[in-house]
């Protein structure tokens, strides 16, 4: 039975996962095949640092199935690059790249800097329309979370043409006082913007950030738990990725996640096992 959303984290590549998802002796190039049989979904976190190459991709296309969704996130030097109206020919040479993935890339991810004010919407209005491709954007400017005119001019050009606005919650990161240092590095470099959990279009995005103790996320949990289930109830399918600090115990969020929205919605299916300890040898009848 196929799930009402789509959950997953920021990769496939953890070696950690070793410890609690992937079988003991798993290889990294085992590793999308065994994700994409739990989540149906991946965050494209690492387009943003590099474009992959062809052969790459067409590996991806070869192994995701059909159902699962990459969430690409267009490169940082299109996204950060200036005016984006002049980044529409990169950005169409991106496609081109991730084209073997099919409708498996949707939506594409446009994540913009903190420097991306308002003032610069007429430039986000013509990339939309340039592209014309199934997309969620992510804004980190503090007017787009000031509830006036900024925020508002921006949800209103996103619904208007069918864009989602992503929404990133880092509440349960920022509340740790730890000293780690993969904490410190995450904390410096998240955005501490309140969580705006926009449904503009019909497939919601959320990106969960959180605390290195799984137990202490919960209570940023729960309303996860109410607002995911009342979209799906409403007949939305929301994308849902959790992290992290160091994203060692990512997947395990995501599993900790799936489990309490098994609670609330009665019938929803548990993912699929991969992991199992080793059996102990058994002893023959004397």
């Amino acid at each position: 039975m196929p799930l009402p959303y789509y959950l997953g984290c920021p990769s496939w590549s953890e070696n950690a996962w070793r410890d609690y998802l992937y079988p003991q002796d798993a290889r990294p190039n085992d590793y999308l095949a065994l994700y994409s049989q739990v989540f149906n979904a991946v965050e494209g976190n690492t387009t943003f640092y590099a474009r992959p190459s062809a052969a790459t991709v067409q590996r991806w296309a070869e192994i995701m199935p059909e159902h699962f969704r990459f969430t690409a996130k267009f490169p940082g030097d299109i996204s950060h690059g200036g005016d984006l109206r002049e980044q529409l020919p990169a950005a169409e040479s991106f496609l081109g790249l991730m084209s073997p993935l099919g409708q498996r890339v949707s939506p594409l991810w446009l994540q913009l800097p903190a420097s991306f004010a308002p003032q610069r919407l007429a430039e986000l209005a013509g990339f939309i329309d340039g592209l014309e491709r199934p997309l969620a954007v992510e804004v980190r400017h503090p007017d787009f979370f000031a509830r006036g005119d900024a925020e508002r001019m921006l949800n209103r050009l996103l619904r208007d043409r069918g864009v989602e606005r992503i929404c990133l919650d880092p509440r349960a990161l920022f509340s740790c006082t730890s000293t780690s240092a993969a904490v410190l590095h995450a904390q410096s470099k998240k955005p501490k913007v309140p969580p705006r959990p926009a449904a503009l279009t019909q497939f919601p995005q959320v990106r969960f950030i959180g605390h290195p103790e799984l137990e202490a996320n919960d209570p940023f949990l729960v309303p996860w738990i109410e607002k995911v289930a009342f979209w799906i109830e409403e007949g939305r399918t929301p994308y849902v990725f959790l992290h992290t600090s160091d994203n060692r115990l990512a997947a395990q969020l995501a599993l900790r996640f799936h489990e309490k929205l098994m609670a609330r919605l009665p019938g929803l299916p548990a993912l699929p096992e991969l992991y199992r300890e080793p059996a102990a040898e058994q002893l023959g009848l004397l």
